[in-house]
């Protein structure tokens, strides 16, 4: 670290408990150690944005960690509720009937969390906030309304890798998983959507609700006029056969960035705590109906005032640790052409990199990569 450099503090714990002390507890003291209840929460909504995991992947963080979350905002006076928008891609939470079924399936319900859940940008991932961000990739970040409606946000995140942008952690959690749907294909492509015609049927549902007369049907097949679509999205939502796909052709650097400009769009103005959970770190996301082995053994909890560091402060403490024999991670070090890399993440998806999302991010005025770690 350069010294000359202001360093945000990040607070860590490891997993290990005693008999007086569990997992719960320990994170609890982690939050309140690291300053959440610095943040007047008095009367205030509180989105508590977290993955609440597609259905049949096992490695989301457990409920239970989101109630800690929630019960210590209400201590405070808060009003807290857990959040996440719509998927881009065709999945168990395309929309928000099928994602709060996805929510309640893996746990996260008003009874066992404490607090109740609110799909962010709505029924069809279209209820979304313009925010003004006036960045370098990004003018008007397409954020879910519910939340840029809340007073303060909290980051709930799942450290682990992703087959996009290296590593999924705070920095992605906020600003990928807070893109309505029109965001989140403003990050991945140019926004424009394409339509699968071996899937089509020709019901039309996609000209009915596009505002732009962008989707015309001749001989039973949609087809999407780009000089006209606006990347909404809608039609993505509407088609009862899945048959409308968002296309992925960003570079993974102008993903990265855009992310991070996404992320200064949701957080600026308000007070925002984030927290991150090393553990069952699977090399891929918890947007995958599966999840394989981990890559790693279990690192422990952070906590920070600041994204940016967090996530730093996370991969580093991940390329620290052994690697798990048998994992998607030891079959790419054995291969001659991933020796030279000492990133476990990098080493995992060889055609990803996650510099230059936190050198964005710091540019950007989101944080700082330079860091002081606390344990605790």
């Amino acid at each position: 670290m350069k010294p000359d450099m202001e360093q945000s503090k990040v607070y860590f714990t490891t997993f290990k408990t005693s008999f007086t002390e569990n997992l719960l507890s320990k994170l609890r003291r982690l939050i309140i150690t690291a300053g959440i209840k610095e943040i007047d929460f008095e009367d205030k909504y509180a989105a508590i944005k977290l993955h609440f995991g597609e259905y049949g992947n096992l490695a989301f963080l457990r409920p239970n960690y989101a109630k800690v979350v929630a019960d210590v905002v209400k201590e405070a006076g808060g009003m807290p509720f857990l959040t996440d928008c719509n998927t881009l891609y065709v999945g168990s939470r395309k929309n928000a009937l099928d994602h709060l079924d996805t929510a309640y399936a893996n746990g996260f319900s008003p009874m066992t969390t404490g607090c109740q859940v609110i799909i962010a940008d709505g029924l069809k991932g279209t209820d979304e906030a313009l925010v003004p961000v006036n960045g370098e990739y990004v003018k008007e970040a397409k954020v879910g309304r519910a939340l840029m409606d809340a007073d303060i946000l909290i980051s709930l995140t799942h450290f682990k890798g992703h087959e996009a942008t290296s590593f999924g952690g705070a920095i992605k959690n906020i600003g990928m998983g807070g893109g309505s749907r029109a965001g989140k294909m403003e990050m991945h492509s140019d926004g424009k959507p394409t339509v699968a015609a071996d899937k089509c049927i020709g019901c039309k549902s996609c000209t009915l609700v596009c505002a732009h007369t962008g989707v015309t049907v001749s001989d039973k097949k949609a087809k999407i006029d780009h000089d006209k679509c606006v990347g909404c999205g809608r039609c993505i939502g509407v088609c009862p056969k899945d048959a409308i796909e968002a296309t992925f052709d960003a570079s993974n650097k102008n993903l990265n960035c855009k992310m991070a400009e996404y992320t200064k769009a949701i957080c600026q103005n308000r007070p925002c705590f984030h927290i991150a959970l090393v553990c069952d770190v699977s090399p891929n996301c918890d947007c995958h109906a599966e999840n394989d082995i981990p890559i790693i053994p279990d690192v422990g909890m952070f906590a920070s005032f600041d994204p940016v560091a967090l996530d730093k402060a996370c991969a580093d403490a991940c390329n620290r640790q052994p690697i798990i024999a048998g994992s998607v991670l030891a079959e790419q070090a054995a291969r001659q052409e991933c020796t030279a890399h000492k990133d476990h993440f990098h080493m995992t998806h060889p055609d990803t990199e996650w510099e230059s999302c936190i050198a964005h991010s710091v540019k950007i005025g989101l944080g700082t990569d330079q860091y002081e770690l606390i344990e605790i």
